[in-house]
């Protein structure tokens, strides 16, 4: 996939790694890097699989590449051209588990909202300056830390462009666990692998159910494909004989 190193890629069997690579630019957020993230978006919608974002040389993505920024204009505010590609990450059909480690700011910190899990190391700083630079958190934050943070945090977050450190984050909600840097990565795969070891239907309806606003006609619909599903069947019985063991 792609041409350059802009985005790292990293397959298995039930997991996909991206790393952004950018580290001349602390890996800012430019069209390149989202044109490879709709590749990788097509990629799992047909082989759908767990992702897990991250960055490299200790910053996750500091933001949205300022230079080309600075020339786009109101036609291309409404393009969306991150928060598009923020809402088909949000929308993959598996989780995505977002390792923070350094800076994740601005766009770089909606796109860690778009995960579904995040975890961060102890230099994780994750904010929304935007108002600072003249512009707004457009591509995902006025709607996703509210829902993270609850609607007081977020005003304050946005409003003021302050920045978290991991501790705080931690206390905030917006991170689930702080791991040291050199252990960040296997956090990350060993929550992949507990997410992997169950039913990957199961895993993807409830995904579907955790974002979903018809409750519970959603869950209710869901859970009567799974109770037809031969999984459950296998999973159940093997539960039952390792119960009378």
């Amino acid at each position: 996939m792609g041409d350059d190193d802009t985005l790292l890629i990293e397959r298995r069997d039930d997991r996909v790694v991206a790393r952004v690579n950018r580290p001349h630019v602390r890996n800012a957020i430019d069209q390149r890097l989202v044109d490879l993230l709709h590749e990788l978006c097509a990629e799992l919608e047909e082989s759908p699989r767990i992702l897990i974002l991250t960055g490299t040389g200790g910053v996750f993505a500091s933001g949205a590449d300022i230079r080309q920024m600075l020339q786009r204009r109101a036609a291309d505010a409404r393009a969306g051209i991150n928060t598009r590609a923020f809402l088909r990450i949000r929308a993959l059909p598996m989780p995505v588990i977002a390792a923070i480690d350094g800076y994740a700011l601005g766009g770089g910190a909606e796109l860690a909202y778009a995960a579904d899990l995040r975890i961060g190391s102890p230099t994780a700083r994750i904010g929304n300056p935007e108002t600072g630079l003249g512009i707004l958190a457009a591509a995902g934050a006025t709607w996703r830390l509210p829902e993270l943070v609850g609607p007081a945090r977020a005003a304050e977050l946005l409003y003021t462009g302050r920045v978290l450190n991991a501790d705080e984050a931690l206390e905030w909600g917006l991170l689930s666990a702080i791991h040291p840097a050199g252990e960040l990565m296997a956090a990350a795969h060993a929550l992949a692998d507990r997410i992997a070891a169950n039913d990957p239907l199961a895993v993807r309806h409830t995904k579907t159910a955790l974002r979903a606003d018809d409750h519970p006609a959603v869950d209710l619909e869901l859970q009567a494909e799974l109770f037809e599903s031969p999984q459950k069947t296998r999973r159940m019985t093997a539960f039952l004989e390792r119960s009378r063991r």
